[in-house]
């Protein structure tokens, strides 16, 4: 059955890369994906699958339901997109200013819907169930996961698997880890309230940029000089904004960024040390603060029994280069939900185009499109290894 799943999907890859390419054109950002979710939803219609809409938020759920009995596996492919001005000179380029497909999400979607055609024409010869969850706003936390779940995407589910196209990883090659794959993801907001004054009569004033500077050093030296060097962590300051002008020093600044760890006690005590280090340095300044803390997406922890699965069956493959563990990344990821609620596994489809790295979420972000085949396959594989060995 592996064989002409395979098969099918060969068979399908120009009509996957007609859906990636149209997504891409249509993008719409998390939590107001309405006109992707109707597209999906047509697709199923069409299909006279079975499905749930509106899981959630915007999310969709789709079942196919074997002719023999088995044990019920889940696969996930998220689909919003970026606020990012689409800038690559191709015939696919978005035609939503301001927004764009620049994580793969599109790619997944895709994949999904083709993995769902193909497996539904086999039905009859599958054993168990296969519930596919189109998952909306994985950009943006709280995200759509938790909800989804809230809403009973998870409902019946034994085993749940998801993938990640992945630009970092080069292109025929599948990589996961045995445990710990992704951070969590945090988010933080540090107001800083000075006194504003003339730029050339600074000691009349409290200057906030000069204080936020001083805070944003500081704040490093968290993780250079505090913790532990066999432990993870990162402390990233992405935006720092003050006044409007080159004269003035202005009352207020703020500071955003992002937290990323593994362990939870480490991620706690971060926390306390942030607001020490900002209560320390405002103190010297002799301005107020305001420190605001958002836990966003838990660490992705993969089970260690399937995600050996994972490499097992990309290694069966026939495009797959290589399939390794590899070191986690500190990146987040909202599929961290799924896995805190069943056993399963992420893992990373390379898809690298070569001589043409561009990271995600960057406005010139592109993927090599056959690299949705080698995922679908993998996931496919995947999933009857599993239905079997279950």
């Amino acid at each position: 059955m592996k064989d002409s799943l395979y098969s099918l999907l060969d068979e399908h890859y120009n009509e996957m890369v007609k859906i990636r390419r149209y997504l891409h054109q249509h993008p719409e950002v998390s939590f107001k994906e309405y006109e992707t979710a109707a597209y999906i939803e047509k697709f199923y219609q069409k299909l006279t699958i079975p499905y749930r809409s509106n899981v959630g938020g915007n999310g969709i759920v789709a079942t196919i339901k074997g002719a023999k009995p088995g044990k019920t596996v889940a696969l996930r492919a998220d689909f919003d997109a970026l606020p990012i001005q689409d800038e690559k000179d191709v015939a696919y380029r978005s035609k939503t200013p301001g927004v764009m497909h620049a994580c793969a999400h599109d790619g997944h979607t895709a994949m999904l819907l083709i993995i769902a055609k193909v497996l539904h024409s086999k039905q009859a010869e599958l054993s168990g169930n296969v519930v596919l969850i189109h998952q909306h706003a994985e950009e943006l936390a709280p995200g759509g996961a938790k909800s989804m779940i809230s809403d009973g995407a998870l409902d019946g589910v034994d085993v749940v698997y998801g993938n990640h196209l992945w630009t970092n990883t080069p292109f025929g090659e599948i990589h996961t880890a045995s445990e710990h794959l992704m951070a969590a993801a945090d988010r933080f907001t540090i107001t800083l309230h000075g006194k504003g004054g003339h730029g050339a009569i600074p000691h009349q004033t409290k200057d906030p940029i000069v204080i936020g500077a001083q805070l944003i050093t500081a704040l490093q030296q968290i993780v250079s000089r505090r913790v532990n060097p066999l432990d993870t962590a990162v402390i990233t300051v992405g935006r720092f904004e003050a006044g409007n002008t080159f004269n003035v020093i202005p009352h207020s600044a703020t500071i955003e960024g992002t937290v990323r760890t593994f362990d939870s006690n480490l991620r706690d005590w971060i926390v306390e040390e942030m607001e020490r280090v900002i209560k320390g340095t405002t103190f010297a300044g002799d301005m107020e603060y305001k420190f605001e803390y958002f836990n966003g997406y838990p660490p992705v922890i993969n089970h260690p029994e399937y995600a050996e699965r994972v490499i097992q069956a990309a290694q069966q493959v026939p495009d797959v280069k290589k399939a390794i563990f590899v070191q986690p990344t500190m990146t987040g990821e909202d599929f961290s939900y799924y896995l805190q609620e069943r056993p399963g596994a992420f893992f990373f489809t390379g898809a690298a185009i070569e001589n043409n790295f561009v990271p995600h979420h960057h406005p010139l972000f592109d993927f090599d499109e056959r690299a949705m085949l080698i995922g679908a396959k993998t996931l496919i594989n995947l999933t009857l290894q599993t239905l079997t060995s279950e």
